[in-house]
């Protein structure tokens, strides 16, 4: 299977799990109608949401005492994303960053005003740039964690061989996020 059919398929599966509009119906699962971009967009945004309520964060009361925590959510979420779509290079995709970051950010912060967004959306680019070029080894060291957190969730969502199940995965998310918010914290 495609690296891409694998997003898809992970992207309808995390979607069908969370769908309920309360009158029964199912969502989409002809993942020939998927979008591979569009399945990182929201990969990237599950396993935010997910790592989020693992490392018992609360956003609510960050968003009132400590803006700028919103912008490391951010910049998580453009990490897992890159990490996500980084292998689609072999198949001719290149995602469009700055379209993710957009999207993202609407979908982990819905409601906020635009100023608000675009504040939340620069300053984490910046941190997400920041994480990208540091050569300090626990930059390096959080990068690669990271990158193996991606496929294992990609692989543990997608193949019924894998010795995990993206229920186990996605706890190590929360602690690779409690370590970034730890990091800009300090």
């Amino acid at each position: 299977m495609d690296y891409s059919k694998r997003l898809n398929l992970l992207h309808a599966l995390c979607l069908a799990e969370t769908f309920d509009d309360g009158d029964g119906s199912r969502p989409n699962t002809n993942l020939a109608e998927y979008e591979v971009e569009d399945s990182a967009h929201y990969l990237a945004s599950y396993v935010t949401f997910q790592a989020i309520q693992v490392a018992d964060r609360q956003p609510a009361d960050e968003y009132k005492n400590n803006f700028d925590m919103l912008s490391v959510y951010q910049a998580y979420a453009l990490l897992t994303f890159a990490f996500f779509t980084a292998p689609l290079t072999k198949e001719g995709v290149t995602p469009d960053i700055t379209k993710a970051q957009i999207i993202i950010a609407k979908t982990l912060f819905a409601g906020l005003p635009d100023a608000e967004l675009m504040e939340i959306i620069e300053s984490g680019f910046n941190k997400f740039k920041l994480i990208g070029e540091a050569e300090a080894e626990h930059w390096v060291e959080f990068r690669e964690n990271v990158d193996k957190l991606t496929v294992s969730f990609v692989v543990a969502g997608t193949d019924d061989d894998s010795p995990h199940s993206k229920e186990d995965v996605l706890p190590i998310f929360g602690q690779l996020l409690s370590q970034l918010c730890e990091a800009f914290e300090s």
